[in-house]
């Protein structure tokens, strides 16, 4: 495999409490239907801080990173010049791309479900190798694969808000795709930064009636900017929900927390025929008692998201090319550190849970 005679630099993690390595290592020539990108932003998401805390298990070493936005470098020979949704694309265009590559055929992919493909790839969470070596955000590079949907980043949308597209706020759209068509109440446990983008989409697609519920109280007067017409602490829960739905329950519950508590709370808010949307709960978690009859009586609904769709990060670019601008999403930027400094960028965003820490290239931070 031919290298390039040029480098660059990739922030290399090699298990919970220890020092980020960073390593300087060539590039290759881009082959096949591979694209090459030029970092331009990273954001440090909560399951980054989950694997560098330890609570998520991952293959080590690795180059964490996943919220990502940059600029193409190369294409490959048979890569295709226009992004998933036919605008073209060439070199210096800034995109990002969906967390994972799928091939597209396997029995995943042809029922819809290209997140869970048999021989999925997902960027930042992937084992280093010689061979794999720009996998991940932390990075000057990243190495896209075919099978990733690749989406062009308007101009308006700032690069640190651009990177979360492709997890949090692409998510946000995915578990508010699974409720019903109709949604006119809405429950959100946790206003994390998840919850806060999912609160504003909602508002923007006409929700009248927006509980979020969110233990601490910052985070609460918070979601108020972000469209909730009502909060509550989890003591306060029931009541408010009984309240603002007029007693019957809301239409549709979005657990976003990862509490086993909050998924507890979510079987008793939804109305008869509601749906409950499972998200938060991606780390292991003690289960939680399930009344069945509960379930056949009131006509429950209870769906698990993980990842989404390429639909979905269309979707994500859309809302923050337009109605996001609405609402203070520049709030939720909390510090920006190049990426050298990345070990000192892990200890401030595991502080600040439900914001994001932006890292860039070094010499660009702000």
């Amino acid at each position: 495999m031919k290298t390039l005679e040029k480098f660059g630099t990739a922030s290399v993690f090699h298990g919970a409490g220890l020092a980020f390595v960073p390593l300087r290592q060539p590039l290759r020539e881009v082959q096949d239907a591979e694209v090459l990108v030029r970092v331009v932003c990273c954001t440090i998401c909560g399951s980054d801080i989950h694997t560098f805390t330890g609570r998520r298990r991952g293959p080590t070493p690795c180059i964490l990173g996943h919220e990502i936005v940059g600029r193409i470098e190369a294409f490959g020979p048979s890569a295709p010049r226009v992004d998933w949704t036919g605008q073209p694309l060439q070199a210096g265009d800034r995109v990002t791309w969906s967390v994972a590559a799928n091939c597209g055929h396997c029995f995943f992919c042809e029922d819809g479900l290209p997140q869970k493909c048999e021989h999925l790839r997902k960027y930042g969470h992937d084992l280093w190798s010689p061979e794999n070596a720009w996998s991940g955000g932390l990075a000057d590079f990243v190495l896209l694969d075919q099978g990733t949907v690749i989406v062009r980043v308007p101009d308006q949308v700032p690069d640190a808000l651009a990177a979360t597209a492709n997890c949090a706020v692409a998510t946000a759209a995915a578990v508010l795709r699974a409720g019903p068509a109709r949604v006119r109440s809405l429950l959100i446990l946790g206003a994390g930064f998840l919850g806060l983008t999912a609160c504003a989409m909602a508002r923007e697609a006409g929700v009248s009636t927006i509980i979020v519920c969110e233990p601490d109280p910052e985070r609460r007067e918070r979601a108020m900017r972000f469209g909730a017409g009502v909060t509550a602490a989890p003591t306060d829960l029931a009541s408010a929900v009984l309240e603002a739905s007029g007693g019957r329950g809301v239409d549709l519950v979005l657990e976003l927390s990862g509490s086993r508590a909050a998924v507890e709370a979510s079987l008793t808010a939804a109305r008869i025929g509601g749906v409950i949307v499972l998200a938060g709960t991606v780390l292991p978690t003690p289960a939680v008692a399930l009344n069945p009859e509960q379930v056949v009586r009131r006509l429950l609904t209870i769906r698990g998201i993980h990842n989404y769709i390429p639909q979905d990060l269309v979707t994500a670019i859309h809302f923050l090319v337009g109605p996001a601008q609405r609402y203070p999403f520049g709030d939720l930027i909390h510090a920006t550190f190049p990426m050298l400094e990345v070990d000192q960028a892990f200890l401030v965003a595991q502080e600040h849970p439900g914001e994001r820490v932006a890292m860039v290239p070094s010499g660009e931070e702000s």
